[in-house]
């Protein structure tokens, strides 16, 4: 008998699991608002050079703000005052030829900046000048947030299999709100950057867990509807954040607002069973028991006690615990499985890093922020369900190569188009922001498909530190705009192209056996060939 087995004994999806699924889920939606926090309190609102520390002789007090700083700051290309410099010395013969071309001297603003606040009353910026030379400090906080996240899946892998589900879950609620909270207190940006840092890692358990938890208790027929609300769990907090962006303006009470659920979550912890397949497979059989038979009281299935005995789950945890010596050396070890593992983080690290760098520059589409967010959000919803729809009829590896490359021909597009036809622009973003959730929601499930039974979880361990590599990567690239301006979009869009060539590679798995060995793998002939 294998565990699959007692779960149709049990009901494999009823009213127990949808609870599991609600507690689980729940929590989830504050893993994007943190995720994508750094667009809102990383913004760099419109500044100049503070001026008001001039006097010059009293000669400043004659005239009106205006021509103070026509006399005291040059102008840029756009017209308006520039950003990080000021005149070396007032230059009052503006106030009378103030339209003719004119040079003089320049140097960086001296008393600091003056910042507009009608977005925001605090950004990061604002709050430790990071402006001019020290902008890329105000980005790097999301590398630094996403290493974090990296580390975290790595070492929340580990301890969810060592420890169990439930217990690391709440580990990763408790750290998430410590840190979380903690980082919105910061009194310097070297304390911001540790705290972010270890909030990323904290909420990566809630992230890994959860999902596990969640799949470890259904029947294999509703393995994709659990991913498909943990997905759209996902789209959700993403649109709330917006909103909640858009009523909290200072960065620091916005940070606890996003955080603040978690405090709920650890409430409803309680509720929440271990996962039976693990207990299992750890060897404790009366504690698995337990809780199969709160699952069959709350089913209405009858006593368990009647159906399945000690024994018999004995048999499961010996059947469990054969597959307990593989490694992430194993992934690499035969031709195939190599080929399998090196093309499997190409796709991974190219679908994260251009979601991410997508959905970071959301000031690229020169609308209100708040908006682009939530249009980028939203048009998420009809692609993860289209997306499902496609994967029973064209297959995995089309859709993902698909969705891939016709993402990368949406930002192609972008960057050819002329910035006056901006309507066409933004349809053509919001086109390549669906298209790139797409393949982010198709590749949790190719993945799955393709790797065997035995090193299953090591391959999606391995590809979810590929994906956070790429998603750590994505707010350096964003930065190389300074650089010249369309260099961003152009790497993204090859990483989006290249990716999805690759994933053309693999093999299809729509209505395959799923490999249960590595044996499966080397010696199936379709295979990477």
């Amino acid at each position: 008998m294998k565990f699959e087995n007692i779960l149709e004994e049990i009901d494999g999806f009823g009213p127990f699991q949808i609870v599991i699924i609600v507690l689980l889920c729940a929590p989830r939606i504050v893993l994007p608002c943190h995720y994508m926090l750094n667009n809102f309190i990383a913004a760099l609102p419109p500044h100049r050079c503070d001026i008001s520390t001039l006097e010059n002789g009293g000669l400043f007090r004659n005239l009106t703000q205006q021509q103070r700083l026509t006399v005291s700051l040059p102008l840029g290309e756009d017209g308006g005052f520039r950003s990080c410099e000021m005149f070396s010395e007032p230059q009052f013969q503006l106030l009378v030829n103030g339209s003719k071309l004119f040079e003089a001297t320049t140097v960086p603003c001296q008393s600091g900046w003056v910042y507009d606040n009608s977005t925001f009353t605090s950004t990061l910026a604002t709050e430790w000048d990071l402006v001019c030379d020290r902008k890329s400090l105000a980005q790097t906080t999301s590398s630094i947030f996403f290493f974090g996240v990296m580390i975290g899946s790595i070492a929340f892998g580990f301890l969810s299999d060592r420890y169990g589900r439930r217990n690391t879950l709440l580990a990763s609620y408790i750290m998430a709100v410590v840190f979380g909270f903690s980082s919105a207190f910061a009194n310097s940006y070297v304390v911001f950057a540790v705290l972010r840092f270890f909030t990323g890692f904290g909420l990566t358990g809630i992230g890994v867990n959860s999902i596990v938890l969640s799949i470890e208790w259904v029947d294999t027929d509703h393995r994709s509807f659990i991913g498909v609300i943990g997905s759209l769990s996902w789209s959700v907090g993403n649109m709330l954040l917006a909103a909640f962006a858009y009523l909290v303006n200072d960065w620091r009470n916005l940070t606890m607002t996003v955080t603040a659920p978690l405090g709920l979550a650890i409430l409803t912890w309680w509720w929440i069973p271990e996962s039976a397949r693990w207990l299992l497979a750890h060897g404790k059989v009366e504690k698995a028991k337990f809780y199969l038979d709160k699952c069959a009281e709350f089913n209405k299935r009858g006593d368990l006690s009647d159906k399945i005995k000690l024994e018999t789950l004995s048999s499961i945890e010996n059947e469990e615990n054969k597959d307990k010596n593989y490694t992430y050396l194993d992934l690499i070890k035969t031709p195939k499985m190599r080929k399998l593992t090196l093309m499997t983080g190409i796709v991974w690290y190219g679908v994260a890093s251009t979601y991410y760098g997508i959905s970071l520059n959301i000031s690229g589409l020169g609308l209100n922020i708040y908006l682009t967010h939530f249009i980028y959000a939203a048009i998420e919803v009809p692609a993860k369900l289209m997306v499902y729809c496609c994967l029973n009829i064209v297959g995995r590896r089309k859709c993902q190569a698909g969705t891939l490359l016709l993402t990368g021909l949406c930002i192609a597009i972008n960057i050819l188009l002329p910035q006056d036809l901006w309507h066409l622009r933004i349809v053509v973003a919001i086109l390549g922001k669906g298209l790139s959730e797409a393949a982010f929601t198709t590749v949790f499930l190719y993945t799955t498909e393709l790797y065997p039974t035995v090193v299953r979880q090591n391959g999606l361990g391995y590809t979810n530190f590929m994906s956070r590599l790429g998603v750590s990567v994505a707010p350096l690239i964003l930065m190389l705009e300074d650089v010249w301006t369309p260099l961003p979009q152009i790497i993204i869009c090859s990483m989006a192209s290249v990716s999805g060539l690759v994933a053309l590679l693999l093999p299809e798995t729509l209505k395959e056996r799923l490999p249960e060995t590595i044996q499966d793998v080397e010696q199936k002939t379709v295979l990477l060939n």
